[in-house]
């Protein structure tokens, strides 16, 4: 872990109620993008996103100075893990609840637009927007697996500990997930390919 943010978190333990801010600045990408890509919804990921910083909060004093961005993704594991289990029903941004003239208004037109979204932090392309939907089709355990370790850089032994799981079936689960991933985008890898030949 960075000297920095150990500094950090001394200064909070300290009484510096400020001193965490660096912190959820130099976090909130990787760890909202793991949460964004786990979760069905940007509703659910803002909540999740607020709730694992509240608990860290909660239980700064129980971190083990490591890896502070690894404690942060064990948290919300654990709560997208938790609301996928007390989730009943699934309700689809793109389901209509009428509204407009047409009466074809869905929940996502409802909602305000905060920060970016997937298809705008790939660049707005077609294959980004293909590759999010590639992903979409992994199993659970292996997206989880992916975002972990392409977004979010964590070490297979430690997504291992956090599935837990054996790094075996953790190196499994990622070979699974990209052998996947290259198949549903063979066609647009060989694209780019001959467009950049």
């Amino acid at each position: 872990m960075d000297i920095s943010d150990i500094e950090c978190i001394n200064a909070y333990l300290g009484g510096d109620r400020d001193a965490l801010a660096p912190l959820v600045e130099k976090y909130k990408r990787p760890l909202y993008s793991f949460i964004l890509k786990m979760t069905e919804g940007r509703e659910d990921a803002d909540e999740i996103f607020q709730e694992t910083w509240f608990r860290a909060l909660k239980n700064i004093e129980k971190f083990k100075h490591k890896n502070f961005l690894n404690w942060l993704f064990r948290i919300a594991h654990n709560l997208v893990i938790d609301r996928a289990r007390r989730r009943k029903k699934h309700v689809s941004l793109q389901s209509g609840i009428g509204g407009d003239e047409d009466g074809n208004a869905t929940l996502e037109d409802h909602l305000a637009a905060q920060g970016i979204t997937p298809a705008e932090e790939t660049g707005g392309t077609m294959l980004g927007v293909q590759i999010e939907e590639a992903v979409k089709t992994l199993s659970p355990e292996q997206k989880e697996v992916f975002m972990l370790r392409m977004y979010g850089n964590v070490s297979f032994k430690e997504i291992a500990k956090l599935q837990k799981c054996s790094i075996n079936t953790c190196l499994a689960r990622m070979q699974y997930a990209l052998g996947k991933l290259r198949s549903i985008l063979k066609d647009e890898y060989e694209e780019l390919q001959e467009a950049m030949s």
